[in-house]
C-alpha cells in the first residue's frame, strides 16, 4: 500500500513523516527536477509505504512544490491520501483539503496538533466534520505520536474504496458553470474521478491542465473561454477569485458546525511577536540571541568538549596508543610520522571541534523548532527587499549556516530568476558548519576571553550580504521582478527535543563523515606534498612542493596581513572542504592542536600571526567561495559554467576586499599605524560606497 503525505508548510508533515518511518527513509530528487523527495516505509506496517509530497498551500502551479505534488497525485495514483492539516488554522488549511476533494481521491484528514488545540480551548467534533467533508477525519499529534496508528487504519479502509463521495457543493451559478465544463469535456473524453477537479483548473485558465487534456480541440476551449466570462458577468468578479470565495465560504460554514473555540484574545505568541518582529527592537534582540548561541558553542560549553578531545582523546590517549602499537611492529618513522602528525593530527583537529558544531547545530535547531527564525525570515523581508530580495532568499542564508550544498539547492523555491541567482551568489558567505572550525581555532587561539569575536564574524557576515545584495541591485542582470514573499508565521511551541536531536544528530554525521572521508584523503595529501619535494625525495616542510606552491602566491595575501605560505596552503586548501583550513595548519606547522608534549598550535599560530592577521585569516576564509561541494550545487543551480565562474570570482573578490577593509581598520585602531595600507581600504570603501550609490544601468533583456 502506499499513502502520500500532503499538507501546508508548518503543518507537522515532516514530524510525521519522520515519526511513521523512523530511519526507514531515502531521499532523492523528483524525476526531471530540483525539488526533493522523500519515501519511507511505516515501522510497524512494512506493506506501508509513504511518500512525502512538498509542502504546498495549493495545488495551482505557482511554484515547482506545487507543480511537483499535483503531478504525483494525478499520474501515481497513491492508495490513500492523508491531507495533514494544522488544528490550530484550520480555516487557511483545509482550502488544500478542498481542492483535494475535487480530485476524487481516496483521502483521510489528519488534524495536526491536537496537543495544542487543546491547550487553546480549540474543540473539533472529528464527526461533524467527517460528515460535512465526506472522508474520514482522525485527530493526530505528529510531535507526541498520538493517534497515528487510528490514522493507518483509516487509510487501510479508504483505500479499499476507488473514490471519495462528492460532498462538495458550491453557489448554483458556479456549480452550473462546473457542470457545463464537465459535459463539453465528455465529447471527446472517458469520464474520470479528476473530471470535477480538471474542470475547475480549466475555468481557471490552468495551462497545465490544458495541455495534460490534448484530445480538448481549440473550439472546446473557446467555449470554456465563453462558460468562464458568462460566470464572471454573474459574479461581477474573476473566476479564481470567485473559486476562491467560495471555498472559504464553505469552509467558514463547517467551521461554524463543526468547531467550538475559546480563543484568548491576547495570547502569549501575539505579545511576543509584538517585541521580537518590532521594527526597532527585532535586530538587536536577533544580534543578542546569536551572540548567546555562539558563546554556548565557541565560548563555553562547547570549548569544554573540545578541550577534552583536544587535550586528552586526540591529544595524548590516541597517538600515544598509536606510537605504541605501531613501535610494537616496528613501523618505518616516516610512516610513524604520516600517521601522528598527518592522519591524526589532521583528522583530530577537525574532530575536536565536534562538541563546539554539536551545541552550534542544537541551539540553531532549537531555535528554528520553536518558530523564531520564521520570525527572523520576516523580519530580514524588511532588510532584503532594500537590497532587491525577499525574505524568501534569507531561508537559503539560514540553512547554508548548516552547509552550503543545501542552502544553494533550496534557492530552487525562489520563483524569479534574477533573484535565485543573486541568492546562489550570496548565501555562502554565512558562516557554514565547516567555517565554524576555522573560527573556534581563531577564537581558540587569540581570542579565549572575547566572546564577541563570532558573532562579530557572524554580523560582517550579514553586512557582507547587504553589501553586495546593493552591488548586484545596481546591475543590468539582476534588474528584474522580485518573487512575492508569503510566509506562515507557525505558532510558538516549546521544541520537539525528538525532532531536534535528530536533525542536529543528522548535522553531526554528515561532519564525522566528512571528516573520515575527505579530511582523512587531504591530510596524507597534505602530508605527502609537504614532506616530498619535486624531485619526490623526503625533505622537510620548507622546502616542500607544498611550500613551494605556498610562496610563489603568498605574495597575493601580504595585503591582508597573512602573507605566510602556510596560510596562502590552507587558503587552497579549503576549497576542497573548509575543516581543511584547521587540519592544514596543524600538519604544516608540524603540530597538532594539543599534542603531548604541551606545544599546542594555539601557541605556534600566536608565535606567526598578530592578532589582527589572525582575524584577517579568519575573515577571508569565512567570506570567500565555499568548497567544490558547493561550488558543484552552484553549478547545477545556475546551470551554466559562466555564470558559476563570475559568481566565484565575485564572492572571492568581496571576500578581498572586506577582509582588506576589516584588517587595515584593526591594525589601525590596535596599533594607531596609518600608512598606505589604511589609504588604499579608504579608496575600497569609497569605491563600494560608489558601487552602491550609483544610478542603475539600463536594464537589458535576458537572454
Amino acid at each position: 500500500m502506499r499513502i502520500a503525505l500532503i499538507g501546508n508548510p508548518n503543518a507537522g508533515k515532516t514530524s510525521l513523516f519522520n515519526e511513521l518511518t523512523g530511519s526507514h527513509q531515502t531521499v532523492g530528487n523528483w524525476p526531471g527536477v530540483t525539488v526533493e523527495h522523500k519515501e519511507g516505509v511505516v515501522k510497524d506496517h512494512q506493506d506501508i509505504q509513504v511518500v512525502d509530497l512538498p509542502g504546498i498551500y495549493s495545488l495551482s502551479p505557482y511554484s515547482p512544490e506545487e507543480l511537483v505534488a499535483r503531478d504525483y497525485l494525478v499520474h501515481h495514483s497513491p492508495d490513500c491520501v492523508v491531507n495533514i492539516v494544522d488544528g490550530s488554522n484550520l480555516e487557511r488549511n483545509l482550502f488544500l483539503t478542498l481542492q483535494l476533494l475535487d480530485m476524487h481521491l481516496p483521502m483521510v484528514v489528519a488534524v495536526n496538533m491536537a496537543d495544542i488545540m487543546e491547550k487553546r480551548g480549540i474543540h473539533l467534533d472529528v464527526d461533524r466534520l467527517s460528515y460535512l467533508l465526506g472522508v474520514p477525519v482522525v485527530l493526530i499529534s505528529a510531535m507526541k505520536a498520538n493517534g497515528l496508528e487510528a490514522m493507518i487504519q483509516l487509510c487501510r479502509k479508504a483505500g479499499q474504496k476507488s473514490v471519495t463521495p462528492d460532498n462538495i457543493e458550491y453557489d448554483k451559478r458556479l456549480e452550473s458553470a462546473i457542470s457545463e465544463v464537465i459535459q463539453l469535456m465528455h465529447r471527446t473524453m472517458t469520464p474520470t474521478a479528476m473530471d470535477r477537479w480538471q474542470a475547475i483548473q480549466l475555468l481557471e485558465a490552468d495551462h497545465q491542465v490544458k495541455q495534460d487534456l490534448a484530445t480538448l480541440t481549440t473550439e472546446d476551449h473557446l467555449e470554456i473561454e465563453e462558460i468562464r466570462l458568462m460566470t464572471e458577468s454573474l459574479f461581477h468578479d474573476d473566476i479564481v477569485d470567485v473559486i476562491a470565495g467560495e471555498r472559504y465560504a464553505l469552509i467558514d460554514q463547517m467551521l461554524s458546525f463543526a468547531l467550538q473555540s475559546e480563543a484568548q484574545s491576547h495570547r502569549l505568541g501575539q505579545k511576543i511577536d509584538r517585541v521580537v518582529t518590532n521594527r526597532w527592537l527585532a535586530f538587536p534582540i536577533f544580534a543578542l540571541i546569536m551572540w548567546g548561541v555562539y558563546y554556548l558553542a565557541i565560548q563555553t560549553v562547547g570549548t569544554w568538549g573540545s578541550d577534552w578531545i583536544n587535550n586528552q582523546l586526540v591529544g595524548t590517549y590516541i597517538p600515544q596508543l598509536m606510537t605504541k602499537r605501531m613501535n610494537a611492529i616496528h613501523v618505518l618513522p616516516w610512516v610513524q610520522d604520516l600517521i601522528n602528525n598527518g592522519i591524526v593530527a589532521g583528522v583530530g583537529a577537525v574532530l575536536g571541534f565536534l562538541p563546539q558544531i554539536l551545541i552550534l547545530f542544537l541551539c540553531l535547531n532549537i531555535l528554528e523548532d520553536c518558530g523564531y527564525m520564521a520570525r527572523v525570515a520576516f523580519v530580514m523581508d524588511r532588510l532584503f527587499r532594500k537590497i532587491g530580495l525577499s525574505g524568501k532568499s534569507f531561508i537559503p542564508i539560514l540553512i547554508a549556516t548548516g552547509c552550503g550544498v543545501p542552502g544553494v539547492m533550496s534557492t530552487r523555491t525562489i520563483e524569479s530568476k534574477a533573484e535565485r541567482r543573486s541568492t546562489i551568489m550570496l548565501a555562502t558567505f554565512m558562516p557554514c558548519s565547516a567555517k565554524t572550525t576555522v573560527i573556534a581555532l581563531i577564537a581558540g587561539a587569540f581570542f579565549p576571553t572575547k566572546s564577541w569575536v563570532a558573532p562579530v564574524v557572524y554580523f560582517i557576515s550579514l553586512a557582507t550580504i547587504v553589501l553586495s545584495g546593493l552591488i548586484l541591485k545596481k546591475s543590468q542582470y539582476f534588474q528584474r521582478d522580485r518573487s512575492v514573499f508569503m510566509m506562515e508565521l507557525p505558532n510558538y511551541h516549546w521544541p520537539y527535543m525528538k525532532n531536534v536531536i535528530r536533525q542536529t544528530g543528522n548535522r553531526c554525521i554528515s561532519f564525522v563523515k566528512k571528516a573520515g572521508t575527505i579530511i582523512f584523503a587531504s591530510s596524507v595529501v597534505l602530508w605527502l606534498l609537504s614532506h616530498f619535494n619535486w624531485m619526490l625525495q623526503l625533505t622537510d616542510e620548507n622546502h616542500s612542493i607544498l611550500a613551494s606552491i605556498g610562496k610563489l602566491l603568498s605574495f597575493i595575501f601580504i595585503p591582508l596581513g597573512f602573507g605566510h605560505w602556510q596560510a596562502t596552503v590552507s587558503v587552497l586548501a579549503g576549497f576542497s572542504a573548509k575543516e581543511n583550513i584547521v587540519n592544514t595548519l596543524g600538519i604544516l606547522y608540524h603540530t597538532p592542536v594539543s599534542s603531548d608534549t604541551g606545544v599546542e598550535l594555539f601557541t605556534t599560530l600566536r608565535a606567526h600571526y598578530t592578532m589582527a592577521s589572525a582575524f584577517s585569516l579568519l575573515t577571508f576564509n569565512v567570506l570567500c567561495t565555499p568548497c567544490f561541494a558547493a561550488i558543484g550545487a552552484m553549478r547545477r543551480e545556475l546551470g551554466n559554467i559562466k555564470q558559476t565562474l563570475s559568481t566565484i570570482a565575485f564572492q572571492c573578490g568581496m571576500a578581498y576586499v572586506m577582509t582588506f577593509i576589516v584588517y587595515q581598520c584593526v591594525l589601525f585602531f590596535t596599533t594607531g599605524h596609518f600608512g598606505w595600507g589604511m589609504i588604499g581600504s579608504m579608496v575600497a570603501v569609497v569605491a563600494l560606497v560608489y558601487l552602491v550609490m550609483r544610478r542603475p544601468k539600463v536594464q537589458m533583456e535576458e537572454v
